[in-house]
């Protein structure tokens, strides 16, 4: 089974040796997305919330391209550098899933993220 590389122009292009995500049989492994604008490179600077938000639209559009919805996540992984911040964090990533089928998830705080966001969040999904 061969691995396809799944990219998109609505997504940051990658900033390293890594591409947006990997398309492996029915599983799909994105890489962590930070808040960048995908239509600039430009790194975004506002709220946390509004942050977060580009984020998960940077993720949508990852998997989008890979033809696939949030209702298809299995598992997400998000990196927060102040967890003080967390609540504000998941009252916008709680939009994007439903209560009912929600992915598993862990929330980690880091010292730095790249270019040194906020919030980082990759997710594992299936078809």
């Amino acid at each position: 089974m061969m691995k396809k590389i799944i990219t998109t122009t609505n997504a940051p292009a990658p900033i390293g040796p890594y591409n947006q995500a990997v398309l492996h049989g029915d599983m799909l492994y994105t890489s962590g997305q930070i808040a960048i604008d995908p239509k600039t490179g430009e790194l975004f600077k506002g709220s946390i919330e509004e942050e977060t938000k580009l984020v998960m639209e940077n993720l949508k559009a990852v998997l989008t391209a890979a033809e696939m919805t949030f209702d298809n996540v299995l598992k997400a992984s998000i990196f927060v550098k102040d967890m003080g911040q967390f609540s504000n964090i998941n009252s916008i990533y709680g939009n994007y899933f439903s209560d009912d089928t929600a992915p598993a998830r862990e929330t980690v705080e880091v010292a730095n993220l790249p270019k040194y966001v906020n919030v980082e969040i990759s997710v594992i999904a299936s078809r």
